[in-house]
């Protein structure tokens, strides 16, 4: 008979082939040392699978272990939102929302320490022609039925594939490996890997004259978009908010933020409106970077003062610090502005903070430290080092995809930062304010671009007018939003919803409500999707009130 810790083993199975690389890059062991088979025929038999193990697990009773069971059941729905959603069919964009892009981003990040994990390396290499023939063939069929790729984000690829393949030294080899080994990666790479990117680039040509305009962008203009939106929009916020309901909310919190813009604002520039201090913060050249060090350090020296005054707000922390490097000089110009990727559970690999280093000096200081503390400490790398520790729980749920919870959380932190003591200065709170505009303009714009038929220059102008993101940055995220449907509202959803959790604990326990045992239960559970994370603090504020 099943049981939900065996169909969570089972579960992460099929998240495991799925996604190799990523299981691989956390350190688990993988058997399948190719890719993702993302061919129709595998896509239908991994939804097979998901929706298997879904209907199991509801089955099953509900007090054997019921957070985990709720977590099996929605990521195992997850998977099917995801496969129903038809990304691998057009998704093609120049960063690691798209499938060569995320070839490029993640293989050089896997640190293989002996030789079985070298030859597995190789191996998973070796597997990069038949993985792009099957991702060409997607974008093939895709065009036919209607679903065509973005011309622009067709042509960012295909110049991240020219810089790929004029590399002087392939980011591919960047490994250090025994002798035999290494004369097996670069012949793989010589003779299979770069003419398969070749040939995949090639596809790209073909598919250009049929990609959208900037004036189409979203979901919505291909055939059963908005169904794809609303599968995206369920999987990325693990709520049934409707893509109306996510825009309003996110048109009333950047009304709201005005107010913060003109106080804050107002003690650095002198008495303005939030119009006059974007003004200020895009144009004022000493708020800019002169060079990729100075950013990079300044988010070294933010993550050091929020690990000091740390333990005053978490009872459990970390057992690695985390690092901080510059992104990849060929990935930079696709990339977010940070990104944090996980440590490797057998400790090959430290939690990293990757900062955009591209056209520095179009960057702004002030965002740095909202960006270190969401991505490092006491954001992501907390997060998910503390979930990686979690050693009494199932696997699955110590490392689930939920969107809502895990960017929710990092969103959380920019705010709490405040709380406690983090920012250097009113210049750095602009940052964070500046970050809260980005994170509800996301649910504007995300909104607008794939249910509301808003063209690429539309959601621009929409950012420009009410965030002050330097222009750079505000195209990226557009972008980034238009390759990624739904990721982006996961943010604002995620962060209201823990910001409601503890408004409710704190108004129930009053004077015996404690931040540190607060902040331990939601980063002792694993990543659980929002619903489950309601019933999880209910149950404990009901149980310290029995107390």
């Amino acid at each position: 008979m099943a049981t939900t810790a065996g169909l969570a083993e089972e579960l992460l199975e099929l998240v495991k082939d799925l996604d190799p690389i990523g299981a691989a890059l956390y350190g688990l062991p993988v058997a399948n040392t190719g890719l993702e088979d993302v061919s129709e025929a595998g896509e239908a038999g991994s939804r097979a699978r998901a929706l298997d193990i879904a209907s199991r697990a509801r089955a099953l009773p509900e007090d054997d272990d019921p957070v985990t069971r709720a977590v099996v059941v929605q990521q195992a729905l997850a998977i099917v939102d995801r496969i129903d959603a038809g990304l691998v069919e057009h998704s093609i964009t120049d960063s690691f929302f798209a499938p060569a892009g995320m070839l490029l981003a993640m293989l050089p990040m896997l640190t293989p320490s002996d030789e079985a994990q070298q030859r597995a390396y190789v191996a998973r290499l070796a597997a990069i022609p038949e993985y792009l023939g099957q991702v060409a063939d997607r974008h093939r069929s895709g065009r036919s039925a209607g679903r065509r790729p973005v011309a622009r984000l067709v042509r960012a690829a295909i110049a991240h594939l020219d810089r790929y393949l004029s590399a002087e030294r392939d980011p591919l080899a960047r490994h250090e490996l025994v002798a035999d080994v290494a004369a097996e990666r670069d012949r793989v790479l010589a003779e299979r890997v770069r003419p398969a990117f070749a040939a995949y680039r090639e596809v790209l040509r073909e598919l250009l004259p049929d990609g959208r305009p900037d004036e189409q962008p979203g979901l919505c203009w291909l055939p059963d978009g908005e169904a794809a939106y609303a599968a995206l929009a369920r999987h990325h916020t693990t709520t049934p908010r409707t893509p109306d309901e996510l825009h309003e909310t996110g048109l009333a919190i950047i009304a709201d933020l005005g107010r913060e813009y003109a106080e804050i604002g107002g003690r650095v520039f002198g008495p303005s409106d939030a119009a006059g201090v974007f003004e200020r913060m895009r144009t004022d050249p000493a708020l800019r970077w002169d060079t990729e060090e100075e950013l990079l350090e300044a988010a070294r020296t933010a993550i050091a003062r929020a690990e000091e005054v740390a333990p005053k707000w978490f009872g459990r922390l970390p057992a690695q610090r985390c690092v901080v490097e510059a992104v990849p000089a060929d990935d930079a110009p696709g990339a977010p502005t940070a990104y944090y990727s996980s440590p490797a559970l057998d400790g090959s690999r430290p939690g990293t903070y990757y900062a955009n280093t591209h056209r520095v000096q179009e960057r702004f200081r002030y965002q740095a430290e909202a960006i270190a503390f969401h991505e490092a400490v006491p954001g992501h790398h907390f997060q998910i080092s503390l979930a990686q520790e979690l050693t009494d729980l199932p696997l699955l749920r110590r490392m689930a995809s939920v969107t809502a919870y895990l960017e929710g959380w990092g969103l959380y932190t920019e705010r709490l930062a405040d709380e406690m003591g983090l920012y250097s200065d009113d210049v750095a709170r602009l940052g964070m304010l500046a970050l809260d505009s980005m994170r509800a303009g996301r649910l504007v714009v995300d909104t607008g671009l794939h249910a509301k038929g808003w063209s690429r220059e539309r959601a621009v102008a929409y950012l420009r007018e009410n965030t002050p993101l330097a222009l750079v940055e505000i195209e990226n995220e557009v972008d980034r939003y238009i390759a990624a449907p739904g990721q982006a509202l996961s943010y604002m959803v995620g962060r209201l919803e823990i910001l409601r959790l503890r408004a409710a604990a704190e108004a129930a326990l009053g004077a015996a409500f404690d931040i540190r045992e607060f902040h331990d239960l939601v980063l002792g559970g694993g990543p659980l999707p929002l619903a489950v994370l309601d019933g999880v603090v209910t149950d404990w504020v009901n149980a310290r009130l029995a107390n």
